[in-house]
């Protein structure tokens, strides 16, 4: 669609385009996969993982480990995560200036649980932007790739697919929206290439500050 097309609505992912948590993510992934006997790089971590639904992330750790994992299995690692982010999450670098740049509609469609999203935007003092507007995995059938979430924040806020632009770190997510037939930008100022979100067809930007021209664009 064009992409002078009216803008309303801008769906943002979290982890990755708001808060810089997927580098810290990903670091805990590698100690937490390699505690239950699966030794993997980070790079294929960035692969299989990054912008996946946790319900995907268990189900690929079932698979590579022959056997199911129990109710609880990630009671014990919780705190790694906790500790780190508590420590060392920030928002990602512009985000706060470009949000106030904006003048259209926002939410946050992740596909991280409800308390995970608040916490990480309570954490980098965003969560007031946001409040009321906050879409999880938790609230469809299917995360991404599939368009579920997107379509439903779309839904929910009363806007057609078609005036939304959705914001995207991963393939995975940019694979989602244009599923949902969204015009998609991706964030390649993260740890997923600007390459292979090209590939997926998104515009591809590296710098947060950029956002609001390329929206006005």
């Amino acid at each position: 669609m064009p992409a002078s097309a009216p803008i309303d609505l801008v769906i943002f992912d979290c982890d990755g385009v708001l808060v810089d948590s997927e580098r810290l993510s990903v670091e805990v992934d590698r100690r937490v996969l390699a505690s239950l006997g699966w030794k993997i790089s980070r790079e294929e971590i960035i692969d299989r993982f990054v912008g996946r639904s946790s319900t995907h992330f268990r189900a690929e750790v079932e698979v590579q480990l022959g056997r199911a994992l129990p109710d609880d299995w990630e009671e014990p690692y919780q705190p790694w995560y906790l500790d780190a982010f508590e420590r060392e999450l920030e928002a990602v670098p512009g985000v706060g200036d470009a949000l106030e740049s904006l003048d259209v509609p926002t939410c946050v469609a992740s596909n991280g649980a409800h308390d995970k999203i608040r916490r990480n935007l309570g954490l980098t003092g965003l969560l007031p932007r946001f409040e009321g507007r906050i879409f999880s995995a938790e609230d469809v059938d299917e995360g991404k790739p599939a368009p579920d979430l997107f379509l439903h924040a779309a839904e929910r806020l009363g806007v057609d697919p078609a005036g939304c632009v959705v914001i995207e770190d991963s393939r995975y997510g940019v694979q989602a929206a244009r599923a949902a037939g969204m015009r998609v930008f991706g964030y390649g100022g993260g740890i997923t290439s600007a390459e292979s979100l090209h590939r997926e067809g998104a515009t591809v930007f590296t710098d947060m500050k950029d956002l609001p021209r390329l929206l006005l664009g």
